[in-house]
């Protein structure tokens, strides 16, 4: 029998749940794609999978893996949109740390040839995340002279928002640690030091009027703070925690800070890929397209932390949860070749 190896969560916990396991090699069925994997992002929503919380992840046990980028290996019947050897790339939201994944062929877009594999591992979810909430649900535009805030800049979402705001021609902050500042400033943004005192107070102290937009992906306590630091009338965009069901406290924290915001003259929404993707993939098979074309012109460059082997999930993630972390991490299948 032919098998193929993956990183299983075998039970509640932190990254040492994770076991390498052999499976057997599973056939494509109608409509779906087999996918040799070459490349998976790591992503904070992983460390959420670990704990059980995640509400869109499968129950334990099962393969987490958010993104992946891969080449397709075999077709189900019926499938005449792609072919074998096609380089392909996927939302998976899990399954991705294994060297195999099985999709339908709908959840698949194509890699320009222009692109590596890590490149577009690296900007699945954090690139389009990014370009979603600032311009979809925040509608942030091209035009007028506008200024942004954004939590957790030096992490991965984070440096995304930093290069798509920059290319939107908004003066943006951005909010980290004092050891994190100079990956602020090098992506154009003015660094703010989140723990040097209330964010709010620090941010009108260069932006005295408050900013237009503020984006948070940390939740809590610092969404009333995002609140204080935007301009009546400005909008504060929540992202990424609203997938989370273990942790209601900072849910519905952050859920009564944003619907106050009106109390208080300004606009608040909720932002989640995920949640969007499943209610409507139609935006995500639009703007995955315009993220690679980006990126193969080169006017947005992912900032890669590490890149660890495909099945060293587990490395990757411990090192992950020490916060210390700018970028993104990456783990890589294959050979150099192969990845491009």
């Amino acid at each position: 029998m032919k098998t193929y190896r993956a990183v299983m969560l075998t039970g509640r916990g932190g990254p040492g749940a994770l076991q390498v396991v052999e499976l057997p090699l599973p056939e494509p069925g109608p409509g779906e794609l087999r996918v040799r994997v070459r490349a998976t992002g790591i992503g904070a929503t992983d460390l959420t999978m670990l704990d059980g919380s995640y509400a869109f992840a499968p129950r334990i046990p099962f393969v987490p893996g958010y993104e992946i980028a891969g080449v397709v290996d075999a077709l189900g019947s019926g499938v005449r949109s792609f072919s074998i050897g096609q380089r392909v790339a996927a939302l998976t939201v899990w399954g991705g740390y294994a060297e195999v994944v099985v999709r339908g062929a709908e959840h698949f877009l194509p890699i320009p040839d222009t692109v590596s594999d890590t490149g577009a591992a690296a900007v699945i979810l954090n690139h389009v995340t990014a370009w979603q909430m600032i311009h979809r649900t925040a509608r942030v535009g091209e035009a007028g002279d506008r200024t942004a805030l954004v939590t957790g800049a030096a992490g991965g979402v984070g440096t995304a928002a930093l290069q798509i705001l920059r290319r939107a021609g908004v003066r943006t902050l951005g909010a980290a640690s004092a050891a994190k500042h100079g990956t602020v400033r090098a992506l154009g943004a003015t660094p703010v030091d989140s723990r040097a005192g209330r964010l709010d107070r620090l941010v009108r102290a260069v932006v005295p009027a408050g900013v237009d937009f503020a984006f948070d992906g940390i939740g809590g306590a610092s969404v009333s703070a995002c609140i204080g630091a935007t301009r009546r009338g400005g909008m504060v965009v929540g992202y990424g925690f609203a997938g989370t069901k273990g942790r209601l406290s900072t849910v519905l924290t952050v859920a009564r800070a944003l619907l106050a915001t009106r109390l208080r003259g300004r606009r608040g929404a909720f932002y989640g890929i995920t949640m969007l993707y499943r209610r409507d993939p139609r935006p995500f098979r639009e703007d995955l397209p315009k993220i690679f074309a980006l990126l193969a012109e080169r006017k947005i460059d992912p900032l890669i932390a590490r890149r660890f082997p495909l099945l060293e999930a587990r490395a990757a993630l411990e090192l992950l949860a020490t916060g210390g972390v700018e970028g993104k991490i990456v783990l890589e299948g294959g050979s150099a070749s192969q990845r491009r």
